[in-house]
């Protein structure tokens, strides 16, 4: 058991024991040093602000909610005047979007593509902080058939961007995950043999050049909906659960998410492209649908949703490409009330269209922290990851270390937090009274928990 902190000058030792309170608040991510492991290599949260409806506030109304809620970046589905002049000066940053109707003009005219770029980028940047421009969204799965049209549109825009000194603005295409032939296990994905030498080598040559990333609209709660005799809810939101461990090369996986995005690195590395890297430009959870979309509820999306902001901002990569931070783009910022489709279609956003929240969900740090704070016998307490929970421990504020955030970082932190962070770590030298258990989860509880008492 750990001793009292109040009865002692220094924090409690951390054994290697868990329990069941402990094991119950496992996610818990690290507090004390946040400053320091998500600044390093943390990914980033954007949302997607779709306006298919006719309930909507004005974009005015909707860049003050965005900065109410700490959300620095939007992705757009078009270029629309009124929304690209309200988020001027907003220090929000933007992506925007060709739709995919204009493909086949942007393909086979540069002077369309310069035309566009001076009305719908030159006009509104640098005051609006223009980042990418996805060209088309989800073009391979466009009924229209306008796969052909989408790399020379790609290279029109961007040369487009040259000629005008706006190169620094990325473009890119979203994909979906049905560009894959292979997703199941992570390790065998593959793209679609009929795709592949017509299109996405040239466009993924387009993205190695230009330095940009690779678009990927992924959506959990489609494999599920569509499997859920197979697929456990908990894997599918980011619950605790035993996990999968993929039969090509032995890694376990905790989320579906994430064995989705590495068969996509898988594929990506199967076409001698591993160097390209990720924004994940579209995932949700819906919180409403039909009888038959097994799994929409509000429960669900806001456990997917919440889950996953904290999965990003803690600086995870995947299995398969741990160092990679993850960013990510929720879908959507608004319920939809025009979208077509089953119930769940209208039923993605974050919040309503009067701007309440549809359920809460974190999007930064701060709120992460706030909301980690768990009352225990009617006081705020952060329960240690690893360690015993004794009668005396409870009702105490403790700060653990999150192990999930890798060794490097962990030490890093550890390094600082027994340097100029100025923690007690002398019961942690060898042969002291917490050296033992001699783990580096373990020191790091300790020098950070030191650190915050």
């Amino acid at each position: 058991m750990p001793p009292n902190p109040i009865s002692h000058s220094h924090p409690p030792c951390f054994s290697q024991k868990r329990s069941m309170m402990s094991m119950a608040l496992a996610p818990v991510a690290l507090l004390l040093i946040s400053f320091i492991i998500f600044a390093d290599g943390a990914g980033t949260i954007g949302v997607n602000y779709g306006r298919v409806a006719n309930n909507l506030p004005q974009p005015s109304q909707v860049v003050q909610l965005l900065k109410s809620q700490g959300i620095d970046t939007v992705k757009l589905y078009d270029t629309d005047s009124s929304v690209l002049t309200a988020l001027a000066n907003s220090s929000i940053n933007v992506f925007v979007a060709l739709p995919n109707e204009l493909l086949s003009s942007a393909a086979s005219d540069p002077s369309f593509a310069d035309k566009w770029v001076q009305a719908n980028i030159s006009q509104y940047y640098p005051a609006t902080k223009i980042e990418f421009i996805a060209v088309g969204n989800e073009v391979f799965a466009d009924p229209a058939n306008t796969t052909n049209f989408l790399v020379p549109a790609m290279k029109n825009i961007h040369n487009s961007l040259v000629k005008y000194n706006l190169d620094t603005i990325k473009v890119s295409s979203p994909i979906a995950l049905s560009a894959l032939q292979n997703s199941y296990p992570p390790s065998s994905g593959s793209f679609q043999t009929g795709l592949v030498e017509p299109v996405i080598i040239p466009m993924l040559d387009f993205l190695r050049q230009t330095g940009s990333y690779l678009m990927v609209n992924a959506y959990p709660f489609f494999a599920y909906e569509a499997n859920a005799d197979k697929i456990s809810l908990n894997y599918a939101l980011f619950n605790e659960n035993p996990g999968v461990v993929d039969s090509g090369n032995g890694l376990k996986y905790m989320s579906l998410l994430d064995a989705q995005l590495d068969a996509v690195f898988a594929a990506l590395s199967a076409v001698n492209y591993s160097d390209i890297k990720l924004v994940v430009t579209e995932t949700g959870w819906p919180s409403m649908g039909d009888e038959n979309e097994v799994g929409a509820s509000e429960a669900n999306a806001a456990s997917y949703n919440g889950n996953l902001v904290k999965r990003v901002l803690t600086g995870n990569g995947t299995p398969l490409r741990p160092n990679d931070s993850l960013n990510v783009f929720l879908f959507a910022l608004f319920n939809e009330n025009l979208k077509p489709g089953p119930t769940s279609e209208r039923n993605y956003g974050l919040f309503y269209p009067n701007q309440q929240k549809v359920y809460d969900v974190p999007f930064t740090v701060e709120q992460i922290q706030n909301e980690q704070s768990t009352t225990v016998n009617g006081s705020k307490s952060q329960v240690p990851v690893s360690g015993d929970v004794s009668p005396t421990s409870v009702g105490q504020t403790w700060c653990v270390a999150n192990a999930n955030v890798g060794e490097n970082k962990l030490q890093a932190a550890l390094d600082y937090a027994c340097g100029e962070g100025g923690a007690d770590c002398r019961p942690i030298q060898p042969d002291a009274t917490c050296y033992d258990p001699n783990t580096l989860e373990a020191h790091a509880s300790y020098a950070f928990n030191s650190y915050y008492q």
